[in-house]
Order: structure tokens, then sequence, then C-alpha cells
């Protein structure tokens, strides 16, 4: 999910500066994704072999995002959502035999929506709107699971009414944690379910406000997610205990926005994006920070003038994996490389 991906960047050190700075904890950076209109929201398999992401075909007939599996080695790649309506969210299970995603294929008017989203980008082109990109909830998504190959049926782990996604696994693949709006239209909150969708319990209470890209610690004790509960559309980090317990924030700097986090495998540090929203004449510029989720120390990771989200990293914590326009085209595009972490935070 790209709930606030804005493309424009302004101040930034000189292009010899920002590559020099980013080069102390990300090493030999690589371009990942290249034969799509965009594509991001990348996440690795347990053996670190492939990877998981969503994208829109070039001429494929549908302008919202598509689930693909890529092998990291050969670089071929085979979608395997059904390819109508628009999915998001996708993500491994911890053994590798299934994969997790969010799709709105069920949605009698799914074509429909395609066909005036392809007429409203000629509109805008025709007056030369460039629109911001906004995630809309849209309340026939659900969530459903598939073998790894894409073989066999589809099965739909969620039916309730109203959006259901942003989900991952636990580290023992026996439950998942996802976002959903099913007690009320404007309550976006975390809940967990069993695998197979059933035993579905609440997590958090925070109603009418947004709260969403859950993921387990590596240890399964505690969930990381995002939360606009402190100041509309500007999200900030928070964990809680996957029992429902010791909620606390991580950030709380409200002209910021701050999202998209992910664990490193030592469960003491996380990964995110973040951005000055402060001055509202100007875009902001997203870049990746590191962070002791105990002491709340951050450390920048990239200076790249444009956007930088939704990081990961590799099972054994040795590479990361993100969103970004540095490819040259301003388009998103998921890129690699070597993950130094920071001396002073291991």
């Amino acid at each position: 999910m790209l709930p606030l991906l804005t493309c424009v960047a302004l101040a930034a050190p000189p292009p010899a500066d920002w590559q020099k700075a980013e080069a102390k904890h990300l090493r030999n950076i690589k371009q990942l994704t290249f034969d799509y209109v965009r594509a991001g929201e990348g996440y690795f398999s347990p053996d670190g072999k492939r990877i998981i992401f969503q994208a829109e075909e070039k001429d494929g007939g549908n302008p919202f995002y598509q689930i693909y599996v890529m092998d990291l080695k050969t670089k071929r790649f085979r979608r395997i959502s059904p390819g109508v309506g628009k999915t998001t969210c996708s993500y491994f299970s911890p053994d590798g035999k299934r994969i997790l995603f969010a799709s709105s294929h069920l949605d009698p008017d799914a074509r429909k929506k395609q066909a005036a989203e392809y007429e409203q980008r000629k509109e805008d082109a025709r007056k030369g709107i460039h629109r911001r990109y906004r995630w809309d909830f849209d309340e026939h998504m659900d969530i459903f699971d598939v073998a790894a190959d894409g073989s066999g049926k589809l099965r739909r782990l969620t039916d309730a009414k109203g959006y259901d996604a942003e989900g991952s696994y636990s580290p023992d693949g026996k439950r998942i944690v996802f976002c959903s709006n099913r007690s009320g239209e404007k309550n976006f909150e975390l809940y967990i379910m069993d695998a197979d969708g059933k035993n579905v319990r609440k997590l958090t209470n925070a109603p009418g406000c947004y709260n969403g890209g859950p993921f387990f610690s590596p240890d399964g004790k505690r969930v990381i997610f995002r939360s606009d509960r402190k100041k509309k559309d500007h999200l900030q980090l928070f964990v809680i205990n996957a029992d429902g317990t010791g909620e606390r924030a991580l950030t709380d700097d409200l002209n910021w926005v701050q999202w998209g986090p992910y664990w490193y495998r030592d469960g003491k540090h996380i990964v995110y994006a973040g951005a000055d929203h402060s001055n509202p004449r100007e875009r902001p510029n997203y870049d990746l920070y590191w962070m002791n989720v105990t002491t709340g120390k951050k450390v920048r990771l990239t200076y790249f003038p444009g956007a930088d989200v939704l990081p990961v990293f590799s099972p054994d914590g040795k590479k990361i994996m993100w969103t970004s326009t540095r490819g040259g085209d301003r388009s998103s595009q998921l890129f690699i490389a070597e993950f130094v972490p920071p001396k002073d935070e291991k």
C-alpha cells in the first residue's frame, strides 16, 4: 500500500554528496524492476531467492496494481493475482509455500472501474494534470491466499463488509495481522486472525482513525504499525504487544509523515520512510530511516532527491529492498542494496 507516495523532491545535497552519504549503509544499489509502468512494495521469500511485489503492466489492460513473483537470480517473473480489479499487500508464508494478498477482483464493477481509470488518465494528460497517488480503501478489498507458484484456487480468508487488506503472517505462520474497517466506515483498526481466516480478534482500539501496515516482530510477540490517530493523514509509528497490551508511539513529530515500518531480524530495530510536511507550499521528500525501537535513536539511510519508501530486509538482514523513483524516468520501481547496519546502533 502506498498511501502518501509523492514523486517530486525539493532541496537535496548535490548528486555527489547524496550518493556518498548513502554509500555508508547502502552498497551496490541495483534496480530490480523495469518492465512495468510502476512497481513497488516488494517482500522477500523466506529463503531470500524470490520476491513478491505489486506492479502495473505496460499495455496490461488493467491500470491498477497486480501481484507478481520474481526469481532474483533469473529475473523471471509471473503474475499470481487474478488480473482483474486492484491488488495490494502481498506476503510470503514463513514456509514459502503460500502467498497472501488483498484483491478487489470480486467487485462486480471491477472492469468498469478499470476503464474509468484509463479514461481519467487520458483526461488528466490532456489537461496537464498530475494526480497525487492516494490509496482509496476499496470496500471490495478482501484477503486471499494461494500456492506460492500461483497454482490451484485462490482461498478467500475475509468476507466481512468493507475493506480488508494490509495482511502479513506471524513468524510461525499460524496468524495473520491485517487492517479492516469492518467495525465502521471510518474505523480502520488492526485485527489478528488464524492463517485460515478463522478466529478474528481486534488488536487496536482507536475509533475514527487509520491503523494499518502491520508486521509481527521476529519473535511474534509485538506488532509494528502506522496510524494517523494524532493528526489526520499524518502517519506516525506505533508498536503494540500481540495480545493488545503495551501500545506506545515510536514517533510523534506531527510535522512529519512517518510510515512503512519493517522489522530488522534482531527485533530491536526497524526501518521506515519519513518526510517533513511542515511547509504546505512544498512537496515532501521521503527518505529511509533506521530506528532503535527502545531508545528511539534514528539514522538516515537515503539522501536521493526523490521518493524512497516501503523498505524491507532480506531474511538474513544482509540486503534491503525498497520502492524508489531514482530510476531516471520518475516512475516508482523496486531497488535492492547490500545493507550495512549503523555501527552505533547494532
